[in-house]
């Protein structure tokens, strides 16, 4: 297969994924569209063009883009999946203490990279 195929593919699976986090509260829209956008700009100009251009979609790629901001409620559910999904693998999936510290420290670089972007007011 080649690999402008599996991007594309990629990116459907990442756009199907932000779609649905339009309507589900704890799915993150923003990073999955921007991933999709990526996987796009690599594999169909076509693709990343109808994406950038849909009515829906298309805003939270371009609100990204030019302010370089995230909105508040999108920060909120980063961090706390974030959070719920490291503290639950360091708590019940890791076997020693330093894996257990890998995962807060994942969780702690995760949240600082989230919270330097500036918050977009709508």
């Amino acid at each position: 297969m080649q690999m402008r195929v599996l991007l594309a593919i990629l990116g459907s699976v990442a756009l199907a994924l932000g779609v649905v986090g339009v309507f589900l509260p704890l799915l993150p829209t923003t990073p999955f569209l921007l991933l999709a956008a990526a996987l796009y700009f690599r594999s169909s100009p076509r693709l990343y063009d109808w994406l950038l251009a849909h009515p829906h979609l298309g805003t939270y790629i371009r609100n990204f883009r030019e302010n370089k901001a995230i909105p508040l409620r999108v920060k909120i559910v980063s961090v706390a999946l974030v959070w719920i999904t490291l503290l639950y693998c360091a708590f019940f999936v890791a076997y020693n203490i330093y894996m257990r510290l890998f995962f807060v420290a994942l969780a702690v670089g995760v949240t600082v990279h989230i919270l330097h972007y500036k918050t977009l007011k709508k």
